[in-house]
């Protein structure tokens, strides 16, 4: 390199360039000075002055001087440039910030050495070497675009692209800033390797900073600086990876790279002196400085070379080595050969480790991108979706946290897994934990990616949003190599789950076992972050997650199914990991060493109980049906359950709880006595005393509420006070109840006490409950209900054993109640009931005119005195308050969580409240059962209970495995279910033996039947109880909180209020006579009113979304008058253009933009018709991506040059906006009432409109990326997954449209090939067509993998589509690197290869697809068959029409006859296997099919050979015998159809009779096929059969036309109208065919009825379900449209009866039937013209009709040049080792298509000069040149398919009849042009002129005519032979030759 630079700097100064540039120096006023500037000086030599001669270079200067240089010179900044600074300042900012961060290690707390200690470290060291390792690849990766991206002209550089990659290395520099911390921490420093990995960050850091010192745009440093500080970053990159033990690398790579790279700058060097050489002896001075230049680029270029390459030599895997790793790795295949598995295996691991590490990298590279993007984030509602998707959130969400619902969390298990399977290749367990990893990975990641392409948009800063956008998609494509790796090495592994699920079990025993010795010790120390209120509340929630997979476990080992049962071992080991790390966090965080022996202890019986519970599982799996193998596997789960329990119990403060359950079940004895213990007091003090306990126990109950919320210490005292005072309460209730005066009075009051000691039990267990788990869904609601419960049965022991004064009881029983629901109010963050916003305030309206009547009662009652009364408007008025109250905590909860900076809660996957309800619920009813003291009505009561809440179970079940995703859940719901609902059928049948006969043994029997049920209650209830399953609570933010405080303040006065009154009226009860007293209460009764009216007046205002919507109209309004600015802009050819930002990245902001406000659409629609509490976060969430739609939709139309594109993109964003205005107006109207159907209609029509402006802009962008080449869109929408579907159809439906689409996709792949050659500049519309028909495909896969039955077939299809999206995808990549260089061979030959690929895999789907229903997939096939057949009949009967189908051979119809009798009753033994096939396997099904395809194949060619024989001269007969096999083929069509949808149905299914009534039409058509058969060659009956099978052919027409099938596309009434015209034709010649009674006419009849009847029908279907026609038109339609057909039905079998009697009267007939159908047309036509509308134009019209037919022409042409340039080979090539015959074959085939073209572009030329000739705009000779034309064209397309075809097959039979028949054709539009050209040179006379001058001038005028008339012939014979020549060159060699 120094070499390069000396040989540059010996060029003389005297012949360098000079640059002069405009300086644009400000105006000012002049000024007196010296204008001399300072001079630069360069020293001379040293030996004196140097001496200059003419014709030699002088030597080499060495010193170069800098820094003068005048700074006015420079340009302004651009505001690219601009924005390129800031970016620069904040990443310098953040650069220095990591410096100073790097000047110390983080401070960890002591460790332990425990065996899990040191699991930790060694974790957080591997986790610490990736995330750096990653992040200094980003930052090499970054420096290499800076280094590329700068190196061009200044003017040329994309700095949004500099910036993206500058904010890439900055934010990736502040990550692995606090990795290298926390890594240095953890390193042992004694040699001080710690030390020296924090020098190597610094110095990274600062080479970092000098890069960026260096692009500085205002700093105009040398290029070779910039290439001097990216080698240092290079090289401090390889110090930091190497002190980290990261640094190995392949020398021998290393010298082969380097080598390269010294070659190429020897090559340079060499060329810089030929450089030197050439401007020695050039006299031109701008030559001279061109050759300079080049050489001085090409040193630069070389010295960026050299740089890049010392950095890919420290470190290889740069990406696309990486690359081409993928494609590796994705080209192997799974073999079946046994000898190989363990390497195939083994290859596979290999591949997940790869694509494991390259996701795990993407994961941490958005997470910084996310991190660097949040500070320019406008949009806070994708910010904190952000934010949530990369973080790990609070304690809150433990038990979702704890599934990796974070990607945060999801990263170091995968990291571990992945290290772990390195360093143990051969062990089993490692490559499982890899594989659990990967698939834990794959949700959370493809949240991120979801969360952070929403975001994007929204970013203000243009290089952040690049960055997140390019990680997205990295982190995407990551995604799906790791989800496809995963499922191949999971299949690979999958086996031995058992096993190593055991063996983790074991090993967290060790660790237990271990940790338990530290803890004697006294040396275990919690990890980093652990605390004790941390841990256990995880381990509360995970011991939920054991139960729930262990339930699941212990379902699938009793099934025998081994698959799930290991998945369930797996799923139950990680759990029991998370477990035992919790456990050792609570012992290691507990100060008391016998409490953390005693939890070490309880987690140690845990593991080994799972063990044995594993190994039971296994042992019920080799031996299935065992039953004592059974009851073991049982015994051992509820071994594993009790300790499970023991170790919850062993959480602080749970002690304390269990002691005082304890304590209340002891003292509750008391009550089981027969004799209570006499009284020790009066009962005044017994009452008094009742009174006060009551009180007490009501607070403790309040306090337990609260400290449940608090910590463990807080809880413990609670417990135990609320323990004591219950305590106390019972003692005076037992005191109390010894007063009572009788029997029953005293049994009413042990019963409530009982009730008292029940409800405080359910409190001290809710309240345990909450305190393990604060996440648990709907835990904190729980326990406000049963604190209310304690306080209810309180008042209802008070209400029935206190005798206080008047109105006492009743008083402070409301007091109680109000103070009960008192605690709603204090945080209403979590629902309190289900009503709906709109459904409170219906509450809000109502319930106050309640209450109004029962205050005025209590006045009223006050002064009359009637205590009754008084009581009972006391006890209104409190249920009153009390439903007041929780109306508002449920109003101020909803709009909390309606405001958009609250995070909204998503609803679980069941309910597990319910589920305990039920299960508790069940649980009593079978007690009753059983009870010997049940009466009859009892019994029946309790089994309508369990029969309620099973069946209530069992929906929710069925629910449940509709939603899930998860395959393992779904089987366990549904098998759950079925095991509950054959339980209950089982006690069912028990009950109503035992409702006959209450015996004993009836009684025993029901006895043993509950316990089944219960067992599989209990378990269903455990499953259920999964925190996976669960919601997860909103979360209100600030703002939310605030908006809550008018409607919680107000509810709060309304208690205060009402409690004083309540007082009030307590004391003014007892002295009515009061006057002070009576004022207070009318004071307290005005504060209740106030407070209520103020209450009700903020539940309204505050409705949740209204403020948000208008919001979101004012913004779009600006939105629209901003476009609108620049549409006026841009019609004035003013719009400024946009230079700070690239075309490319505007088109990619508009697209992201597009799409979220697509995918918002539907959630705001939903969300205005019934979710008020959404409505607010959706609207501000879409009005939020409308200002960067304006900025990029404005600034992408200032850089169009097209001033109609301009406009079309401006106008489509405006259309856009005001649909999204309209939708929000909508919305607004809405507001999430379901009650206001008034305005979903205009919701749904807005929604409708903004869906439909959505695809219009979407069409645009992407045919405009697709013309230059972008394909970054396609690709994104490949990798799409969308959220999926729920299944509706069955999985045979599935699997047709995906056969269509699989099919489309192949056929585009191979058009694609061809364009390739012929016409790249198409690649890029054919390659959007792939992206949208694989999304189809990949949207009907995920449907059809989830109905299909077998777990391998469901793995196998979801494997092969996803396959083939990885081949569109580099398909797609290739056409857009085509596109960019049209030219490049290699990249031709990469699309081909990617398209072969694509076939291949489309092949490896449909077989896919074949495996999981064989029979269905064989009638897709026939059907696709037949359907050609008929459309090669369709040809044929052409043909026949015009006359020009003739026999090749003499032979007659007679040698045709048996064979097509004989062909056609094995057709109907083939219907027959066919219809049996439905009910029988997939296998004789497939068998059926293929044999009836065969078959009518067959059936097909021997009757068009016979009609063929009939010869040309009675084309109506042809035309019979070929429409009577259409008739059949059409019905086994149909009839195939309706066989794949019935089968495997059972035999009632509808499906069924659609088959039979199929099979019906087929027989019949059939046994009209062989009636023609054997009446075509008889004159006197085959007119009479024609009529018979067209009659018949109608009405299966009508069957069709009348069905409610939609038809896949629609017409217009012209097209409608003008079909009706047939009908009128027919129905003449129907009439004239019955008058005349001739043969003849009555076939031609039957012929044209048929084809007229079907056209009436078809488009009247199409036009009737036009989008545009309405209901009423459309019913009119159909209706005239059967009519006319019946009327025409009626016509022909008149015409029947008239050839069987022909008498006068018949005839008459005739006449009235063919008016009904006259009316029936007429009706017809006055339908379409209404469907027409105002805007049409008259059919009549013949430039209209004129127009019609062209365009129909121009269609068929189009639609028959694809297909013939489509054409390939039948059979498929074989791939040989001859690369000749390759060539040759594709040397044939572009001859071949070439040909084909020919014919193509004749056949238009042809089509042109008729349309002319017709329109009297062309001549006979351009006709009659046209048609020879064709005729020449169809000779070389046969020429060309002669020279390798084989002669004799039947495809070239076929082949050159067509060509015979096109010959033919030609040949007779010759003769008649010709004939009328002679006609009219005959017809064409001369007038003689008779004067001799005028004669002499007519002879010279002629003559003169004549010689003009041969030189315009010479000259056109010349043209024509020049056009031969050309197109010689291009013809194949066949046809060369061939014309040679």
């Amino acid at each position: 390199m120094k070499s390069i630079m000396r040989l540059l700097s010996s060029i003389p100064h005297c012949i360098r360039s000079t640059i002069l540039q405009q300086q644009f120096n400000r105006v000012g006023r002049v000024e007196h000075g010296s204008v001399a500037l300072p001079g630069i000086i360069r020293s001379g030599s040293i030996g004196g002055p140097d001496t200059f001669n003419v014709g030699t270079m002088p030597s080499a200067q060495q010193q170069i001087t800098t820094g003068q240089m005048h700074r006015g010179h420079m340009p302004p900044l651009s505001l690219a440039q601009q924005a390129l600074m800031g970016t620069i300042n904040s990443s310098m900012q953040a650069v220095q910030q990591a410096q100073a961060d790097l000047g110390h290690v983080d401070n960890l707390p002591p460790l332990g050495h425990d065996l899990a200690s040191r699991v930790w470290v060694q974790n957080k060291v591997d986790e610490s070497k990736h995330e750096i390792h990653s992040q200094v690849d980003a930052i090499t990766a970054g420096t290499a675009s800076v280094v590329n991206l700068t190196a061009g002209e200044p003017t040329e550089t994309d700095y949004t692209a500099v910036g993206c990659a500058i904010t890439t290395i900055s934010s990736n520099l502040t990550e692995m800033s606090k990795g290298v911390k926390l890594l240095a921490a953890l390193m042992d420093d004694e040699v001080g390797s710690g030390h020296k990995l924090m020098g190597a960050a610094r110095m990274l850091a600062g080479a970092v900073s000098d890069l960026l010192r260096s692009v500085e745009p205002a700093a105009a440093e040398p290029r070779q600086t910039v290439l001097t500080a990216a080698g240092s970053i290079g090289q401090a990159s390889g110090d930091l990876l190497r002190h980290m033990g990261e640094g190995e690398t392949d020398e021998k790579f290393q010298d082969t790279l380097m080598n390269l790279a010294k070659a190429v700058a020897n090559a340079a060097a060499m060329l810089v002196l030929k450089a030197k050489n050439v401007a020695q002896v050039a006299e031109d001075t701008i030559l001279q400085n061109r050759v300079i230049a080049a050489a001085t680029q090409c040193a630069l270029s070389t010295s960026q070379l050299v740089a890049c390459t010392k950095g890919a030599a420290a470190y290889p895997e740069n990406e696309d080595q990486q690359q081409r790793l993928r494609e590796a790795a994705e080209g192997l295949r799974v073999a079946t050969n046994a000898a190989a598995q363990n390497a195939i295996k083994k290859k596979l691991v290999n591949r997940l480790e790869i694509a494991a590490k390259q996701a795990a990298a993407a994961a941490t590279q958005t997470i910084a991108a996310a991190q660097n993007a949040a500070a320019s984030n406008k949009n806070t509602v994708s910010h904190q979706q952000l934010v949530h998707s990369c973080k790990v959130q609070s304690c809150t969400l433990s038990h979702v946290k704890s599934y990796n619902t974070y990607l945060a969390d999801s990263i170091p298990q995968l990291v571990q897994g992945m290290r772990s399977s390195q360093a143990q290749p051969e062990e089993l367990g490692a490559q499982l934990v890899l594989i659990m990893a990967s698939q834990s990975f794959l949700q959370p990641g493809s949240k991120m990616v979801t969360s952070a392409k929403s975001a994007v948009p929204t970013v203000a800063d243009q290089a952040a949003a690049m960055q997140l956008g390019q990680c997205a998609k990295n982190l995407a494509t990551c995604l799906a190599e790791l989800r496809t790796a995963t499922q191949k090495a999971h299949e690979a592994c999958g086996p031995l789950e058992i096993d190593s699920a055991l063996k983790t079990v074991q090993t967290l025993k060790s660790e237990l076992q271990d940790a338990k010795m530290s803890v004697i010790d006294g040396q275990l120390k919690p990890l980093p972050g652990e605390t004790l209120e941390r841990c256990a509340q995880d381990l509360g929630s995970t011991s939920k997650a054991v139960g729930s997979s262990m339930a699941q476990l212990l379902t699938c080992a009793a099934q025998g199914n081994e698959h799930y049962t290991g998945v369930a071992a797996r799923e139950t080991a990680q759990a029991l990991r998370t477990l035992a790390q919790a456990a050792r966090g609570v012992a290691a965080s507990t100060k008391e060493p016998q409490a953390a022996a005693a939890m070490l202890d309880s987690a140690q019986c845990v593991m080994e109980g799972s063990a044995m519970l594993i190994h039971e599982a296994h042992q019920a799996l080799v031996h299935p049906g065992d039953a004592e193998s059974q009851q073991r596997l049982a015994q051992v789960a509820k071994a594993v359950s009790h300790s499970l329990n023991n170790c919850v119990n062993c959480l602080p403060g749970q002690k304390d709880v269990d002691m005082a359950l304890r304590s209340i079940g002891e003292a509750s004895k008391k009550l089981l006595v027969d004799i209570l213990p006499p009284c020790s007091k009066t009962f005044q003090e017994a009452q008094t005393d009742l009174n006060h306990t009551a009180a007490e126990l009501n607070h403790s109950a309040g306090e337990v509420v609260h400290s449940s919320r608090g910590t463990s210490s807080q809880l413990a005292a609670a417990s135990g006070k609320f323990s004591q005072d219950f305590d106390e309460f019972l003692d005076a209730g037992i005191e109390m109840a010894g007063h009572t005066q009788s029997k029953e009075d005293q049994i009413q009051v042990i019963g409530n006490l009982k009730n008292i000691s029940m409800a405080s039990s359910k409190l001290l267990l809710a309240a345990k409950s909450l305190s393990v788990d604060p996440g648990a869904a709907n835990a904190k609601n729980l326990l406000a209900v049963a604190a209310r419960a304690v306080t209810e049965s309180i008042n209802q022991l008070i209400t029935l054993c206190t005798q206080q004064a008047a109105g006492q009881k009743e008083c402070d029983n409301a007091l109680r109640e109000l103070e009960a629901v008192r605690g709603l109010l204090d945080n209403p963050n979590e629902p309190v009931n289900e009503l709906s916003y709109f459904r409170l305030f219906f509450v809000h309206v109502s319930l106050p005119q309640v209450l109004g009547e029962s205050m005025a009662g209590i006045s009223q009652h006050c002064k009359t005195g009637d205590v009754v009364a008084f009581g009972e408007s006391v006890g209104v008025a409190s249920k009153a308050l009390c439903g007041l109250t929780e109306a508002a905590g449920q109003a101020s909860y909803l709009v909390g969580v309606s405001d958009p900076n609250s995070q909204s809660g998503h609803e679980g996957l069941v309910d597990p409240i319910q589920f305990a309800r039920a299960h508790q619920a069940i649980q009593m009813a079978c007690q009753n059962l059983v009870d010997p003291a049940s009466s009859p009505s009892q019994v029946l009561s309790a089994a309508t209970i369990v029969a309620k809440h099973t069946s209530a179970l069992c929906n929710a079940c069925r629910l449940a495995s509709s939603k899930t995703s998860n395959p393992v859940a779904r089987r366990q719901f549904v098998q759950s279910a079925k095991e509950v609902a054959n339980t209950t059928a089982n006690l069912v049948k028990t009950i109503k033996a035992l409702d006959g006969d209450f015996s004993e043994e009836n009684r025993n029997r029901c006895r043993i039947a509950t316990t089944p049920l219960l067992e599989a209650v209990e378990n269903l209830s455990t499953f259920a109880n999964n925190p996976e399953f669960a919601s997860i609570p909103a979360q209100i933010s600030n703002e939310g909180s605030a908006a809550q405080e008018p409607i919680v303040r107000s509810a709060r006065s309304m208690l205060d209020s009402s409690t004083y009154l309540l007082e009030t009226a307590r004391s003014l009860v007892l002295n009515p006579k009061d006057p002070p007293t009576w004022s207070i209460l009318a004071g307290h009764s005005r504060t209740v009113s106030d407070s209520i009216k103020s209450l009700i007046t903020s539940i309204r205002d505050k409705a949740p979304g209204q403020r948000e919507c208008d919001y979101s109209i004012d913004n779009i309004n600006k939105c629209i008058r901003d476009i609108e600015q620049a549409s006026l802009a841009a019609v004035g050819q003013t719009l400024p253009c946009r230079d700070d930002i690239s075309m490319e990245a505007l088109q990619e902001q508009l697209t992201s933009s597009v799409q979220e406000i697509g995918h918002l659409i539907d959630p705001v629609s939903t969300a205005a018709r019934g979710e008020a509490a959404q409505l607010g976060h959706k609207v501000t969430q879409l009005a939020s991506y409308f200002d960067p739609l304006i900025v990029a939709s404005v600034g992408l139309a200032s850089k169009l040059q097209d001033h109609q594109q301009q406009m079309t993109i401006l106008d489509q964003t405006k259309t856009l906006s005001e649909s999204a205005l309209q939708m929000l107006y909508a919305a607004k109207e809405g507001g999430g009432n379901p009650k206001a159907s008034h305005t979903h209609d205009a919701i749904s029509e807005a929604a409708q409109l903004m869906k439909e402006a959505v695809d219009d802009i979407m069409v645009t962008l992407n045919e405009a990326a697709s013309e230059v080449g972008m394909v970054g869109g396609m690709v994104e929408s490949i990798l799409d997954e969308g959220t999926p579907p729920e299944p509706e159809g069955s999985f045979v439906d599935y699997q047709t449209t995906m056969v269509k689409f699989s099919k489309a996709i192949a056929i585009t792949a191979q058009e694609m090939m061809t364009k390739s050659v012929t016409c790249p500049e198409e690649l890029g519309g054919l390659a959007s067509q792939v992206t949208v028909d694989y999304g189809q495909l990949a949207h009907q896969g995920r449907l059809a993998a989830a109905t299909a039955e077998p777990e391998e077939v469901k793995n196998h299809i979801r494997t092969r589509v996803q396959e083939l999206g990885h081949g569109c995808i580099y398909l797609v990549q290739k056409a857009g690197a085509l596109q960019l260089s049209p030219t490049d061979s290699f990249s031709k030959r990469e699309l081909i290869e990617c398209a072969r690929a694509v076939t291949e895999k489309v092949s490896l789907v449909l077989s896919a697809l074949q495996a999981g229903n064989k029979g269905t997939q064989a009638c897709i096939t026939a059907a696709s068959a037949v359907s050609g057949i008929i459309a090669d009949l369709d040809t044929t009967i052409m043909f026949a029409s015009a006359g020009t189908l003739n026999p090749e051979n003499e032979e007659s119809f007679a040698d045709h006859r048996e064979s097509i009798l004989k062909t056609a009753k094995a057709l109907v033994e083939d219907t027959k296997l066919l219809v049996a096939g439905a009910a029988s396997s997939q296998e004789k099904l497939a068998h059926a099919a293929q044999s009836s395809a065969k078959t009518i194949t067959q059936l097909t060619e021997v009757v068009k050979l016979g009609a063929t024989s009939m010869g040309s001269e009675d084309p109506e007969t042809q035309v019979v015998l070929i429409n009577a096999v259409r008739d059949v083929a059409k019905a086994l069509a149909e009839l195939i159809g309706a066989t794949k949808c019935a089968a495997g149905k059972p035999a009632d299914d509808p499906s069924m009779y659609q088959l039979k009534s199929a099979a019906k039409v087929m027989v019949t058509n059939v046994t009209s096929l062989l009636k023609t058969v054997k009446a075509v060659e008889d004159e006197a009956t085959r007119g009479t059969r024609a009529l018979e099978a067209t009659i018949e052919c109608i009405k299966q027409e009508l069957t069709v036309f009348q069905s409610k099938d939609v038809p896949d596309k629609s017409t217009t009434p012209e097209e409608f109208i003008r079909m009706t015209k047939g009908i009128t034709i027919a129905t003449a010649k129907a009439v004239a065919a019955g008058n005349s009674a001739q043969q003849e006419d009555v076939i031609a009849t039957a012929n044209l009825s048929r084809k007229a009847i079907s056209d009436m029908l078809t488009t009247c279907k199409q036009a009737a379900h036009h989008p545009e026609v309405g209901e009423e038109l459309r019913s009119r339609a159909l209706q005239y449209g059967s009519e006319c057909t019946n009327g025409y039905i009626n016509l022909l079998e008149q015409v029947l009866q008239v050839l069987q009697k022909p008498t006068l009267e018949q005839k008459q007939q005739l006449a009235i039937h063919s008016k009904h159908v006259a009316a029936c047309v007429t009706e017809l036509v006055q339908t379409a013209e209404a469907m027409k509308g105002s805007e049409c134009v008259d059919p009549e019209d013949p430039t209209v009709i004129a127009e019609t037919e062209l365009l129909g022409a121009a269609a068929s042409i189009e639609a028959a040049a694809k297909k013939l340039e489509q054409l390939k080979p039948r059979a498929k090539p074989k791939v040989g080792s001859n690369s000749a015959n390759a060539v040759d074959d594709g040397q044939w085939s572009q001859g071949l298509i070439s040909a084909a073209r020919m014919v193509a572009a004749a056949t238009s030329n042809l089509c042109e000069a008729a349309n002319a000739s017709v329109q009297g705009h062309a001549s006979e000779e351009k006709l009659i040149s046209s048609a020879k034309q064709v005729a020449a064209s169809t000779a070389q397309l046969l020429v060309a398919c002669k020279v390798k075809a084989d002669q004799d097959s039947e495809a070239m039979r076929r082949l050159q009849a067509a060509g015979n028949a096109v010959k033919r054709a030609s040949d007779n539009l010759v003769k008649a042009a010709q004939k009328a050209a002679f006609d009219k040179t005959e017809d064409d006379s001369v007038v003689v002129k008779t004067k001799f001058v005028g004669g002499i001038a007519q002879i010279i005028a002629a003559q003169e005519e004549m010689l003009r008339k041969e030189r315009e012939l010479e000259e056109a014979r010349k043209k024509l032979a020049q056009i031969r020549q050309q197109q010689y060159k291009f013809l194949p060699s066949e046809l060369r030759e061939d014309e040679g």
